[in-house]
């Protein structure tokens, strides 16, 4: 039963576990007077309903959300009619530290917060259709308790269980096919289902179990009966096999379910019914042959997951996990690692029924924490249980295919954790043997010592996950250990923002931190110390059959983890191949051009808009085809071919023939410095031109034997005209659950979305609710739960949520100077019962936008950057009175990676300048530069100012240079009023090590 509705909550405190008042002491006592306490649907998580703050207990590792203490109570009257029976309540999460109390009573603790409980209410409550009873629910989440952003709050269902004391046991029943890959061949499967029954009723009694498989159509295919003799309380297993014709296999493509309805029959009477959904697969992941499924050979094509849903947080909400899904499937999902925690039920059945196999983990640490409000603290008492709930709460479906015991455990490298590994391994054997356990790891990038811990409990286990390994070495430990399949569970980790590029003839690149800058380049360029690009991670995984796969960190961006920035207001990740919002990013677009059939190109940078006239642009196209033509404005700028390659063992691809440059482990052969193939060869997965830009329309036509198949068109954009929105559905069930997401654009005059736009927009609804906006910026500190939201690179996102009234939904976006927009969804079915109402939206304050607030003082001006290469030296340093050293400098080093030198490289250009909240008069500005041996004095220095509508020279200017380091520079010109100035810089020596700027202070004449 439903069990998630009408709920009190009050967040007693949301900087730590403390109750600081004491006015909550007795919120568990049934009398405590809730009255004035919000009332909600769960799931519900209090975390995301809050602004983000620096602090206090905040970090960027949880995307400065905070967490607290919060309480949770409901009451409800049960009836007579369930005298006598087993009643319990299942939480399906908590995050986390719960302690539940039925009627003033301690009934259960849960500390871990990824795992499901139940607590059994059959003597605590009453029911007798009048006495009120009350759960109470002390949610504790004292952070830092995680490495990425949790959500705090009940956040996933609730359920009331009820049956006869005769009933099947909670996850009392398992489905296995056993021998399947041989009998389905002679046209039958051998359904073999575990059954644990118990009699809590006190007097023993025999009890008939009946079996029965039905398919996808409801019709009933096979049946057996097995009998229970004088059951009592000690639970009794029965075993029976029943024989299905003709099955139908669950796969990638057909992933047919079939139904088992488990009945108990005591005394003639029908006391328990179960109904459990499975699917009928046979599947192998070999060391030596990679993983097939139903025989055949199939490549992993996964992603790594968090369970949060950008705006809407941690709350689980079915449409929003379809509609994840849903994309990364459209990108050539077939997999799906659970990173790094047992998932949602919800989760589990969507990839039942989208065909889509799973990596199912249990932990991010074990006893030695990362955190220090982390489950280290609870692991050794209560890591057995959590684990065996992950096993049961999913061991029927045939989308998992995996266990993992962990991820980048700091236990598994020593003799400590060797016990640790041996005992989760026990866990998991003593419910299921039918999957292989794993470990996703970042402790073999060697390979370790015959007798280290990491070897030894690498021998417990069936396979290993890697995170973030070079290609040789994973050819050293296939040698080391030939008896262990490998994957890697963790591969790229390359950052990227929507809309951002930067560089794209480097490999690797430094950051903007600028801020309101603050954003990473999408030319798969952006790469941290561990991490590798996209394209490296799918050659890798490409050309060694005996790899069964990868998974991609991350398939979305997720809260939290802001890698490379550690700065409020980073909040959200980078590493997504979709962004928060998900809208996909051009990693997206690589990623379906390797791992779909179905002919696609696309281009990058996806903004041909803000480029000068006659400016160089890389253009890249990722396609799945060997063609690719780009014309401008009509005219053919040539097309550009990849060559027909085979694998080692026969596999077709694509892929261009040159050095990459892409790891230099690889020393010899060849192409010494670039990743090579097996097979000799080396290349890219992406075609390239170098085009002048000129406005209008650049089109890339993909083709197969001279015939198109596919185009992709980009267009210039004019200035932002009105706004377009696109709901992903037009009907909703009026259920007050159902979700329509709705992506809002900046269109021009002509419907061209204008690609930098920025604009606030506003939203109103009627007939339905905005539970969410977002934009899939990860540089903002806007409320997800505020009515407005600015767009992003031209685009935005409103979640909208359904009433229990049927009728139109009208959502309305408008933003000012822009023609509003709006659109209808239908909703339909309902109950109109107020009741049943969702009431789970939380007020918000409004939207806030990323910047510095002017100072009150119009003589003080505030200080902007084109780039800043480091978190010291942002415009703001140049402000700071020291003429002496520090400032703002384009000066950055990026770290060697395991495939690529470190990188230190000039920018041509960039500019800084200073803005006023008043217009002032100006005739000069004084610029105080460091030099030396890799600050120069700028090659070339003009000075502009704004004059409302763009950017102008200003007239007769005359430098004065200085003759030695952080020494005055002057350059005078004719006066100007403006609020706006701006020194647009060239470097002598861009591309180099030694041609960067450093500004130590800028500064104007003061008072005029």
């Amino acid at each position: 039963m439903d069990f998630d509705r009408d709920w009190k909550f009050v967040l007693v405190n949301p900087e730590g576990i403390t109750d600081p008042s004491g006015s909550y002491v007795t919120a568990h006592e049934p009398s405590f007077d809730d009255s004035s306490w919000r009332t909600l649907n769960v799931p519900h998580d209090w975390s995301i309903e809050r602004d983000p703050s620096p602090g206090p207990g905040t970090t960027s590792g949880t995307g400065f959300f905070q967490g607290g203490l919060g309480w949770y109570r409901k009451t409800f009257t049960l009836p007579p009619s369930l005298a006598g029976k087993k009643l319990s309540i299942e939480f399906d999460g908590v995050y986390m530290d719960s302690s539940v109390y039925v009627n003033g009573e301690l009934a259960g603790n849960h500390p871990y917060g990824y795992t499901a409980f139940n607590v059994d209410l059959s003597s605590r409550v009453y029911t007798d259709g009048v006495t009120p009873n009350v759960i109470a629910v002390k949610v504790q989440n004292q952070l830092p308790s995680s490495r990425w952003y949790s959500g705090s709050g009940i956040y996933r269902h609730v359920h009331l269980t009820v049956t006869d004391p005769i009933h099947v046991a909670r996850w009392g029943t398992f489905v296995t096919v056993p021998d399947l890959e041989k009998t389905v061949g002679a046209g039958y499967a051998d359904v073999r289902v575990q059954t644990d029954v118990v009699n809590e009723g006190g007097t023993p009694k025999d009890v008939e179990v009946r079996s029965v498989v039905k398919d996808a159509n409801g019709k009933v295919v096979a049946q057996a009966t097995s009998n229970a003799t004088a059951l009592g309380p000690a639970p009794q297993r029965l075993t029976a096999t029943l024989r299905v014709e003709h099955p139908t296999l669950w796969s990638l493509a057909n992933p047919y379910r079939y139904t088992l309805e488990i009945t108990l029959v005591s005394e003639g009477k029908e006391v328990d019914t179960t109904s459990t959904r499975f699917g009928m697969r046979y599947f192998r992941i070999d060391p030596d042959e990679g993983f097939s499924l139903n025989g055949e050979y199939t490549k992993l094509q996964g992603v790594d997951l968090h369970h949060d849903l950008g705006a809407l947080g941690a709350a689980v909400h079915r449409d929003a996990q379809v509609r994840q899904m849903t994309i990364m499937k459209s990108m050539g999902v077939n997999a799906l690692r659970t990173a790094h925690n047992p998932p949602s039920p919800e989760l589990i059945d969507i990839c039942e029924e989208m065909g889509i196999v799973m990596l199912v983990e249990a932990f991010d640490s074990w006893r030695t924490g990362k955190n220090p409000y982390d489950y280290g603290r609870f692991f050794d008492e209560h890591s057995d249980a959590d684990i065996k709930e992950m096993v049961n709460a999913a061991k029927n479906s045939p989308a998992v295919i995996m266990w993992s015991i962990g991820n980048e455990i700091p236990d598994s490298t020593s003799e400590a954790g060797l016990a640790m590994a041996q005992r989760l391994v026990d866990d998991i054997k003593s419910i299921d043997t039918s999957r292989p356990i794993v470990i996703g790891s970042d402790k073999y990038r060697r390979v370790p010592s015959p007798t280290s811990p990491a070897a030894r409990i690498l021998g417990l286990l069936d396979g290993l996950g890697l995170n973030y390994n070079t290609a040789k070495s994973v050819d050293g430990l296939r040698a080391a250990f030939p008896g262990k399949f490998l994957f890697e569970s963790e591969s790229s980790s390359e950052t990227s923002t929507r809309g951002v590029y930067q560089d794209p003839h480097l490999l690797n690149t430094g950051e903007n931190y600028t801020p309101g800058k603050r954003a990473t380049s999408s030319y798969d360029n952006n790469l941290a110390s561990w991490t590798m690009s996209g394209e490296y991670g799918l050659k890798k995984d490409r050309d060694r059959k005996f790899f069964a796969g990868e998974f991609l960190w991350s398939g979305i961006d997720y809260i939290g983890e802001p890698t490379p920035y550690d700065v409020y207001p980073v909040k959200a990740s980078f590493f997504g191949a979709v962004d928060t919002a998900g809208f996909p990013k051009d990693m997206y677009y690589l990623f379906k051009s390797q791992w779909t059939q179905e002919p696609m190109v696309h281009l990058l940078p996806m903004n041909w808009t803000d480029h000068e006239p006659g400016q160089p642009v890389a253009v890249w196209a990722y396609a799945n085809v060997d063609t690719v033509e780009l014309l401008l404005n009509g005219q053919s700028l040539g097309e550009r071919k990849f060559s027909h390659k085979k694998t080692l063992d026969g596999r077709s691809y694509l892929e261009t023939d040159e050095a990459t440059g892409d790891d230099k482990t690889f020393t010899t052969g060849p192409f010494p410095g670039s990743y090579t193939s097996p097979n000799g060869s080396a290349g890219k997965l992406h075609l390239s031109w170098n085009v002048p830009f000129a406005s209008g329309e650049l089109v890339a036509i993909a083709k197969q034997n001279g015939v198109e198949v596919a185009r992709d068109v980009l267009r210039t954009a004019g200035a932002p005209s009105t706004l377009r929105l696109t709901p992903d559905k037009t009907v909703l069930t009026a259920d007050g659950k159902s979700l329509a997401f709705v992506t809002v654009e900046v269109v021009d005059a002509q419907g061209v979305m204008v690609p930098s736009a920025a604009n606030l927009i506003h939203f109103q609804v009627t007939g339905g609710a905005l539970v969410g906006a977002d934009n899939g910026r990860q540089e903002s500190a806007e409320n997800y739960k505020a009515p407005s939201r600015t767009a992003f690179n031209g685009k935005a996102l409103a979640i909208i949520q359904s009433g229990v009234t049927a009728g139109p939904i009208t959502v309305t976006a408008s933003s000012d100077g822009l023609t509003p927009a709006s659109t209808t969804i239908v909703s339909e079915g309902g109950t109109g019962s107020v009741a049943s109402s969702a009431v789970t939206v939380a007020p918000a304050g409004p939207a806030r936008s990323v910047g510095t607030v002017p100072p009150a003082d119009p003589r003080i001006p505030t200080a902007d950057a084109s780039y800043s290469g480091s978190p010291q030296t942002v415009p703001a340093a140049m402000l700071d009175g020291n003429k002496d050293s520090g400032g703002w400098s384009n000066f950055y080093e990026k770290a060697a990676t395991a495939l690529l030198p470190a990188v230190s490289s000039a920018n041509a250009s960039d500019w800084v300048s200073l803005e006023w909240p008043q217009a002032r008069s100006l005739d000069s500005v004084t610029a105080w530069f460091t030099i030396g041996p890799k600050r120069v004095l700028p090659a070339s220095l003009v000075v502009t100012y704004w004059d409302g509508k763009g950017y102008v020279p200003v007239s007769h200017p005359t430098i004065t240079w200085a003759s030695a380091s952080n020494q005055p520079t002057v350059i005078s010109f004719d006066p100007v009023q403006t609020t706006e100035l701006r020194l647009e810089m060239t470097s002598p020596a861009p591309g180099s090590a030694t041609g960067f700027l450093q500004l130590s202070e800028l500064e104007v004449p003061v008072g005029r």
